[in-house]
């Protein structure tokens, strides 16, 4: 029985994982150059496109879910360099960005 159980647990746990890893390996991949691996900008792009510091509870509590998942798909209308990415990402992956930026949130 506790070794079902343990299976099972393994099974359901580990896609969840796997995701975590995904959307860092993405973060990387297509965010980290600009947004820094914090969020809060301050790289050389960031900095010389004067982005926001999405660690702020201020940016967090201002920016809806809704918003930055439009903002990753359509690009930025205030920023020509943030490019859509509705063609290189999934849904599911724009999902996982979602969450991950709320995970940036300063304490």
């Amino acid at each position: 029985m506790m070794k079902r159980l343990v299976v099972v647990l393994s099974l359901c746990l580990a896609p969840n994982a796997f995701a975590a890893d995904d959307v860092v390996d993405v973060w990387k991949a297509k965010c980290k150059s600009c947004h820094g691996d914090d969020g809060k900008a301050k790289t050389k792009m960031g900095q010389k496109e004067s982005l926001a510091d999405m660690s702020q509870p201020a940016w967090q509590a201002a920016v809806t879910d809704t918003d930055i998942r439009q903002m990753i798909a359509d690009g930025s209308p205030r920023n020509t360099k943030m490019k859509p990415f509705k063609e290189k990402l999934t849904a599911a992956q724009i999902d996982a960005l979602v969450g991950y930026i709320r995970t940036l949130k300063a304490k």
